[in-house]
This record gives C-alpha cells, structure tokens and sequence, in this order.
C-alpha cells in the first residue's frame, strides 16, 4: 500500500470542493479526509482530522484563507500539517498576506489537475510551489510591503543578506527557490539530505525567514532567481 497523504480540503462553493475531492481522491496516495466552508470551520477540522495538508481557498467568508492559514501555523499542535493556498490573478493582497502567515504553496484555481496533485505531493514532501504565472505578482507585492515596513527582506537588503552565504548555502537557497524538496536538492547537490536540512535551517536563521517560501521570494529580491529564470 502507498503512503497516503491525508488532505482536507477548504473552500465557501461546494461544487468547487466536490471537483478538487474528486481529483484528489482520485489518487491513490491521497485521500481528502475533511471538507470546510471557510476558515473558522477549517481550523475545526484540522484541529480534528490532523491532516498532512490543507488546500484553502484565500478568499472566503468569514475567516479567510490568510487567517486561516496564520491560525494552523501559529499552533504548535499543527506543526507538521503544510498549507496549499488556492489563488486567482486579483488575489495579489492575498497572497502577500498568506505568504507572511506561512503558507507553504500558491496555486492558481485554474490549475491543470495534475498540477494540483503534483503540488499536493511536493508540499508534503517538504517542497515549496509557486505557481509561475503568480510568481512576480508574489515578488513584487513582498517588495513592496517589505519596503514599506523597512524589513530586512527589502530588495537592497536580501541582496546583501545573500551576499553573505556561503557558496553552498546560494547553492541551496538556488535549487530550494526553483522548487526542490530536500531530496531533491540532496540529489542535485551530490550531498545527504541531513546536511540539506541543516543548510535550510541555517538559511532560515540568517535571511530571517520562517517557511521555505519565504527564502523563495528572498532569493527572487536577491536577483539570486529571476522570474522565468
């Protein structure tokens, strides 16, 4: 039997959440083990069910993707439970605003199933997804909040945080930017995944990050990875 990754799915139209169990379900390593209509609802169920992740809808009702995805990080009992935020191209606000509270992937609605269950199966994985066509909207609207607020992953600042890795530290942050799990960059890299592991960690404390995604968009502000690049 595969290793089945448990999902609950979280969106307000209940056709929309039919169509994505019906993908998911679909697959044998995965299986939709709770449904919400919207945030409050979802912190409920995954409180209960405990997934391996959990795919929101941003924009809902009530309790909203982003709150919902800052309410799952911030519990320390949901720690292993990764998020998938689903996206349109005027959720820009949005997205900036999950980005912050954590969320592990961006995915457009739109997306190809396969897209879908390949993003599902990276992020429990330990991957990151940034859906191409979103990814300079997520950039750009970092950047500027970022500068706004004078954080140190302002454009001219994660440039000179990058500056000061290590080559095998750029080296991660590069392959961890386009996508790889630690695997992966294991792999890529001709090293164990336990020293992977231990660069991301130290990339985390130096770039002052807290998820993955958040290093991708600090290695995109760093010109380190272009868009398209």
């Amino acid at each position: 039997m595969p290793d089945v990754t448990r999902v609950v799915v979280v969106d307000d139209q209940p056709t929309i959440r039919l169509g994505l169990r019906m993908i998911l379900d679909h697959e044998p390593d995965l299986e939709v083990v709770g449904e919400a209509a919207d945030g409050a609802a979802a912190l409920d169920v995954v409180r209960s069910v405990r997934p391996d992740v959990a795919l929101l809808d941003i924009r809902m009702p009530g309790t909203d993707g982003v709150e919902a995805t800052r309410l799952i990080r911030a519990d320390p009992a949901l720690a292993d439970v990764r998020v998938v935020v689903l996206t349109t191209f005027d959720d820009e606000e949005y997205v900036t605003g999950a980005l912050r509270a954590g969320a592990h992937a961006f995915l457009l609605k739109d997306a190809e199933p396969a897209a879908l269950v390949d993003a599902v199966h990276r992020v429990r994985a330990g991957g990151q997804v940034l859906d191409p066509k979103v990814t300079g909207v997520v950039v750009e609207q970092w950047r500027a909040a970022a500068s706004a607020a004078a954080a140190p992953q302002g454009t001219g600042a994660a440039a000179t945080l990058v500056a000061t890795l290590t080559q095998r530290e750029r080296d991660v942050l590069l392959a961890v930017a386009r996508g790889g799990t630690n695997q992966d960059v294991a792999d890529a890299l001709g090293v164990g995944e336990a020293t992977v592991k231990a660069h991301v960690h130290a990339l985390l404390r130096k770039l002052a990050c807290t998820t993955r995604t958040q290093l991708v968009v600090v290695a995109y502000e760093s010109g380190l990875v272009t868009v398209g690049g």
